[in-house]
């Protein structure tokens, strides 16, 4: 008879080191690639260890978790919450408030650290063996890594000692948090005295006891890639993990708004169209051809009473079926060349923005003179500055349309967006910003127009006028305005 064991996943922290992202939201939560840390550690249970029934012990923001995940019907499993009423004693504390719930054999993961393509599967053959504990083990190159979490020794097979946060490094195995237990913990964690360091009992130590005691505690050699998330350096590396690893299954999505651009519009599906997955050309009810070209030409074309360039984006963002979310106009002023550069960004961030500001880069005939030119950057810089706590990327463009986003994250900030007109384009970067996300700026080659002229830059009134729309709204963000939808 298979013997089904069950899980648990810490998940109560503050996380302190990830301050102020973390004073908003849970760190457990935070979202790598298309899913929360806890919600992958969840599918690495239900899907390798065969678990069916999980106990998350939650304190700080516990509604954030129990409320995407409830009873954990819509992940397959069903979920418990403990709560811990004080997050400043560690996870050994939450973990003795199992007791009485947990009888059997049962595999504790943390909630802020991330695996890629590992092997947890291999944790069950232990089932099988004599074992106090067994302690997930990755071997690394960087010292570094094993002094912010745990270090081990091997005595044969058996670990012989752990220590927390070693000062001195004497081999390259380093501790991750994952770990098999027989309930026999919890008496050990009434046993363990509390951290000389920290001043409260570590699982670290507890496990070093049971080591000392049994001798009975094992390492589980982890493969594939993994990252403890202590800090958004860390934050950022496991997105880029996951991200790299899964790039080349992604789908990718060409969002194109268009007015009365029937000269250009073929041009762009066609330098396009060998290099994304479906073109979206959102059709602002054109008094020309535009429409019936750009479905001639292999686009889904989406035609209507759009409210504005923001508004046609908008529409256009959320008809897109693709992972990935590539915006670019119309006019034949953006080249397709440019788009491998931003989709190798894309690994590294949630949204990535063109900037038309590279002197080198700006061609002949484009419409960047001088004075555009300087004003954008004055503008990008003003955000940055009304930003600054935020670590506000650097900037020096805000009104280029050709950029990337991940679908999700335009998921999670398009309740926030309501331009209308030009302002659209700062307003983006602004609520990838406030959403605590992660924006790179690049620059790309800035053409002359195929055909027509800008309908926000092509006049000294044009530019004015949008100049004007985008500080109302880059202000009104920063003081709080409500924007209408």
């Amino acid at each position: 008879m298979k013997r089904e064991i069950v899980g648990v996943i810490a998940a109560a922290g503050k996380g302190i080191r990830l301050r102020p992202r973390t004073d908003s939201t849970q760190k457990a939560m935070f979202r790598i690639g298309d899913a929360p840390v806890l919600e992958r550690n969840i599918m690495i249970m239900r899907d390798q260890l065969g678990i069916r029934q999980v106990f998350i012990l939650v304190g700080h923001l516990k509604e954030q978790i129990t409320g995407h995940f409830g009873d954990g019907k819509r992940v397959g499993v069903d979920i418990k919450y403990v709560e811990v009423k004080d997050v400043e004693a560690g996870i050994a504390r939450g973990v003795s408030d199992l007791a009485p719930f947990v009888s059997r054999e049962f595999c504790l993961m943390l909630g802020d650290e991330v695996y890629q393509n590992s092997n947890h599967k291999d944790l069950l053959q232990f089932l099988d063996a004599e074992f106090s504990a067994v302690c997930a083990v990755k071997q690394v190159r960087n010292p570094q890594l094993i002094k912010k979490n745990y270090s081990i020794t091997l005595e044969g097979s058996r670990i012989s000692t752990l220590t927390e946060k070693p000062e001195v490094i004497s081999n390259n195995y380093l501790g991750c948090g994952t770990f098999l237990f027989r309930p026999s913990v919890f008496e050990f964690i009434g046993r363990t005295p509390a951290s000389s360091k920290s001043g409260r009992v570590e699982i670290v130590d507890v496990i070093n006891l049971m080591a000392q005691d049994t001798g009975k505690v094992y390492p589980f050699f982890l493969e594939g890639g993994y990252v403890n998330v202590n800090s958004i350096d860390d934050y950022n590396s496991a997105n880029y993990m996951v991200r790299a690893a899964e790039f080349d299954a992604k789908s990718i999505s060409l969002v194109v708004p268009a007015y009365n651009e029937e000269y250009s519009i073929g041009l762009i599906i066609d330098s396009f169209k060998d290099l994304v997955d479906e073109i979206v050309v959102v059709d602002g009810n054109s008094s020309d051809a535009t429409a019936a070209v750009a479905a001639n030409a292999g686009a889904i074309v989406l035609s209507g009473g759009f409210n504005g360039y923001g508004g046609a984006l908008k529409a256009g963002m959320e008809k897109a079926r693709g992972d990935i979310i590539i915006l670019v106009e119309a006019d034949g002023s953006f080249f397709s060349r440019d788009l491998k550069k931003i989709l190798e960004y894309l690994k590294d961030a949630d949204m990535v923005v063109g900037t038309r500001t590279t002197k080198q880069m700006i061609e002949q005939a484009a419409n960047m003179k001088s004075l555009l030119r300087i004003g954008n950057i004055v503008v990008a810089k003003l955000i940055e500055v009304l930003w600054l706590r935020a670590k506000a990327p650097r900037l020096t463009d805000v009104g280029c349309t050709y950029r990337g986003i991940w679908k999700s994250a335009f998921q999670e900030i398009r309740g926030s967006l309501h331009g209308v007109g030009p302002e659209f384009s700062p307003e983006m970067i602004i609520e990838v910003m406030r959403h605590n996300m992660r924006l790179i700026e690049i620059p790309i080659t800035y053409s002359g127009r195929v055909a027509g002229r800008s309908k926000f830059s092509g006049s000294i009134f044009g530019v004015i006028k949008t100049a004007m729309k985008m500080l109302i709204m880059i202000f009104g963000k920063r003081l709080g305005w409500e924007f209408s939808k």
